[in-house]
């Protein structure tokens, strides 16, 4: 299968540019709003699919299996066009233990944080295994967040969006006493539901949450650790003007302030509160001339286009536009499509896929 001639359009890069074109070749399509695709890194190859109103497909050796591996739609509330199963992460010792984590909407709009195990071989997760490890109360039906990936320190790692509406009404993004807005990290491997790692930094901040670990956050739709250095990239969605990428370089004790609701992107958003100091500001930014929704992706580590090795690859669900950037480096757009591109993933190997809500799994390869 080719892609249409009006699916994408490679930009042709300039002599003095260093980062490579990129194409999207068609891998896997008919999933129902598919949100995410991830592995389980248990050495199989195989690749899971999330689809919005609930259910977690297996696609092996690039085809669709039959039953899905997790079904949880009795649970799940997807009216809101930002709710539903919107990720899962696999426990580092997944292989072993059969352990996975999901994030969801459920039927009142509220964020649910649940664990699942898998059946012996790994085959489907048992929906009866399920625990509940946090539960977040949503004001609205959008902002929702909806990523968690473990971290290279073994922690899960969750984001989580300000409650909706618009302008952050109810301050979470600077709220120290507020899950929402933020970065959490989580142990999963002691305590009941969990426990706090004693090395999160407000661990012993008055008036924090010590889960929370960063601050300032609007939607952190999509974020995602480079899996040769663990530095984290945070794409966050913006307002009415901006969007942006944030940083953290690896071995960062936490802590940061991304600046929501007092910048937007590198702005001021509030005018009588505006302030820089103590504020982490974003390594990239683009204005709503150019899209409406960014989509976190990953840094490419395949092998089968060694050009893209260290770039950083991310989109816009509304423009379908695809951008490449290199921490300190250059940063630029790669690719047009007509893509509404929900997420990226990445396989066992390194390579890196497209997700397109419309249902299609693209993997991203050299231009032909």
């Amino acid at each position: 299968m080719s892609p249409s001639p009006d699916l994408q359009s490679p930009i042709s890069p300039s002599p003095n540019l260093q980062l490579p074109p990129i194409a999207l070749r068609p891998f896997a399509n008919g999933f129902d709003e598919p949100v995410y695709l991830t592995h389980a890194g248990d050495g199989t190859g195989r690749l899971f699919v999330v689809e919005r109103r609930g259910t977690i497909r297996v696609l092996e050796e690039g085809e669709v299996q039959p039953e899905p591996f997790l079904d949880i739609r009795p649970l799940v509330g997807s009216k809101g066009r930002e709710q539903g199963l919107l990720s899962v992460a696999f426990h580092p010792d997944f292989a072993a233990n059969g352990r996975l984590f999901v994030n969801y909407t459920d039927t009142n709009g509220d964020t649910v944080i649940a664990e699942y195990r898998a059946r012996p071989g790994g085959s489907r997760a048992d929906p009866a295994t399920a625990r509940v490890l946090l539960t977040l109360s949503q004001p609205y039906s959008n902002h929702n967040g909806g990523q968690l990936q473990f971290g290279p320190d073994g922690n899960l790692y969750i984001g989580t969006g300000d409650g909706g509406a618009a302008n952050d009404p109810h301050g979470n993004g600077q709220n120290p006493s507020a899950l929402l807005g933020k970065m959490l990290r989580l142990n999963v491997d002691f305590g009941e539901p969990y426990t706090v790692p004693a090395d999160n930094p407000f661990v012993d901040a008055p008036g924090f949450r010590p889960e929370i670990w960063a601050v300032g956050l609007r939607n952190p739709w999509r974020f995602s650790f480079d899996r040769q250095t663990g530095d984290l990239y945070i794409a966050d969605v913006g307002q009415n003007l901006y969007e942006e990428v944030d940083f953290v370089a690896a071995g960062s004790p936490g802590g940061l302030n991304f600046g929501w609701n007092l910048m937007e992107g590198r702005h001021c958003f509030q005018a009588e509160a505006c302030r820089t100091e103590g504020l982490t500001l974003p390594i990239a930014e683009y204005g709503h001339e150019d899209g409406c929704s960014i989509t976190g992706g990953y840094v490419y580590r395949g092998e089968a286009y060694p050009a893209l090795d260290g770039v950083y690859l991310y989109a816009d669900f509304c423009s379908g536009k695809v951008w490449g950037l290199r921490p300190g480096g250059e940063n630029r757009l790669l690719l047009q499509t007509s893509l509404n591109i929900s997420s990226f993933g990445e396989d066992e190997t390194g390579e890196v896929y497209a997700v397109d809500l419309g249902g299609g799994i693209y993997r991203v390869v050299p231009p032909e």
